[in-house]
C-alpha cells in the first residue's frame, strides 16, 4: 500500500467527494512550494493525475500549459485505493460499460501481496540466519544456547524470535519444556 502523509490523504479524501474526483482546490494551508511539492510526490505516486481542464465547467487550473490551455489534478483509482476507497465508491465520470468496475479491483488485490514482507529471506552469515539455523535443527535450541551463539541478550533473542522472525517471515516458531534442558524454541517443518 502507497504510504500517504496526513495532508497528501486529506487531499484524496477531498477528492474521492467532489464530482470528477478533482483534487483542486487544495487546502489553504498548502501555498506555493510546499503545494509543488506535495503535488508532485502524489503525481510520482500515481495517486494524482494531470488532465486538461474544463474551464466551461468552471474547473479549476493547477498550471498552464501555454497554449491557452490548463490542466487540473485529479485522484487516481491508484490514490483512492490508498485511502481505502474503492474506484466504483467513488463519484466518478459516467462510465460507458459495466465491466470496468470488476476489472479495477483485480490490482489492488495483486497488489496486496507483493506488498506482504513475508516474502523476504535473510541474507547468508547474519545472526539472523543463525537464529534460524538453530531453530530449524532438529533438536530446536534454548535462549541461553542462542544468547551462546549469537551474543545477543535474552530480550534481544525472545524479540527477533517474535518479530523478524514471526512477523515479518512469517515463520511459525513452537516452543515446548523439554527435561534437562528447559524451553526448547523450533521452526515448525511444513
Amino acid at each position: 500500500m502507497t504510504k500517504l502523509s496526513d495532508t497528501q490523504a486529506l487531499i484524496l479524501s477531498a477528492a474521492a467527494q467532489r464530482p470528477e474526483r478533482i483534487a483542486l482546490p487544495l487546502p489553504e494551508s498548502l501555498r506555493g512550494g510546499a503545494a509543488a511539492k506535495v503535488v508532485g510526490a502524489m503525481l510520482a505516486k500515481g495517486c494524482l493525475e494531470e488532465v486538461d481542464a474544463d474551464l466551461r465547467k468552471g474547473e479549476l487550473i493547477w498550471r498552464e500549459t501555454g497554449d491557452g490551455h490548463g490542466v487540473t489534478l485529479v485522484a487516481t483509482d491508484a490514490g483512492l485505493a490508498a485511502i481505502g476507497i474503492k474506484p466504483e465508491d467513488a463519484n466518478t465520470a459516467p462510465a460507458g460499460a459495466t465491466d470496468a468496475p470488476t476489472e479495477e479491483p483485480a490490482p489492488n488485490t495483486a497488489a496486496e501481496p507483493a506488498a506482504a514482507p513475508k516474502a523476504r529471506t535473510p541474507r547468508e552469515g547474519t545472526k539472523q540466519a543463525t537464529l534460524i539455523a538453530m531453530l530449524r535443527a532438529p533438536d530446536g535450541a534454548t535462549i541461553e544456547e542462542i544468547m551462546a551463539a549469537t551474543d545477543w541478550q535474552s530480550h534481544t533473542v525472545r524479540g527477533a524470535m517474535a518479530g523478524a522472525l514471526k512477523k515479518k517471515l512469517g515463520l511459525e516458531v513452537t516452543s515446548e519444556k523439554v527435561e534437562g534442558r528447559g524451553r526448547v524454541y523450533s521452526i515448525s517443518q511444513s
